[in-house]
């Protein structure tokens, strides 16, 4: 049975990195569900490393910083596939300098702008390159977080950079609406274990405390991300735009569970 609709749908999935990456986990998820995914990795060297992982696949090569070569990627997949159903922008990238995180107030301009470029504007720029070759009723998605107003010191600039994205979904779902009813959200993930993630400064022991708030003590898993990103890219999603869906299991009804505040209390 096909209750999600997607089977022989052409979704195409910018992102992959290795096996634990949640663009990976949607791809496969949407396969099961019988979709046609096209991939997009950022380099020729990512693709040789993901090249077993792959297989048979369909996989491009972009760069997100030049937009020559999203431009070209897209025609490349509309030419093969002349009308993409969905697109997953599950890119993100913090350009920290050698000196590691710093307070949020010494964030360079520099680094400020090439995080938004890769990590914000590439959703704008990608859905403009593919935008005549979406179907009328395409549904696009980008992976935020489960919230950008939490200060978290490892975290830093990025989290702004969330926000602009987040709110780049309502702007990108009015302007399409002049022409076509593409639909535009997020899935907005609490703590995961990705390869990407392991490498933020303290994100073990944040994912740690994590699992400790969440009601049901474990932390949200990646394939929770993926199942929920395969329902807004299905028309049973239709009503949902320009939103963002939030999976963290529950954590931000529980920063005040008795045991924790006991737990930290005690500490003192």
């Amino acid at each position: 049975m096909d209750f999600l609709k997607l089977a022989e749908k052409t979704i195409v999935v910018f992102g992959v990195a290795n096996k634990k990456s949640v663009a990976w986990h949607i791809g496969k998820t949407l396969e099961e569900a019988g979709a046609n995914v096209v991939y997009v990795v950022r380099s020729p060297e990512r693709l040789e490393t993901v090249k077993k992982l792959m297989g048979d696949r369909e996989v491009h090569v972009c760069d997100v910083e030049f937009e020559d070569q999203i431009e070209s990627v897209a025609s490349a997949i509309a030419a093969n596939h002349p009308v993409i159903d969905g697109l997953v922008h599950s890119i993100a990238f913090a350009a920290y300098d050698e000196s590691g995180i710093k307070p949020f107030h010494e964030t360079g301009k520099q680094q400020l702008l090439r995080t938004f470029d890769i990590s914000c504007y590439s959703l704008i720029a990608i859905s403009n390159a593919f935008k005549s070759a979406f179907a009328d009723d395409a549904s696009v998605i980008t992976i935020s977080i489960s919230t950008t107003t939490m200060a978290s010191e490892n975290y830093g600039f990025m989290a702004p950079v969330k926000a602009a994205l987040d709110s780049s979904l309502a702007f990108l779902a009015k302007s399409f609406s002049k022409f076509s009813n593409v639909r535009f959200n997020a899935v907005a993930p609490g703590l995961l274990k990705t390869s990407a993630s392991a490498g933020i400064p303290g994100y073990v022991d944040a994912f740690l405390y994590a699992e400790q708030v969440i009601p049901r003590g474990k932390a949200v898993r990646t394939q929770e991300v993926a199942d929920a990103a395969c329902f807004l890219l299905s028309p049973r999603s239709s009503g949902i735009n320009a939103q963002q869906l939030i999976i963290d299991a529950g954590m931000a009804i529980n920063y005040f569970d008795n045991k924790i505040v006991g737990k930290v209390m005690q500490a003192d």
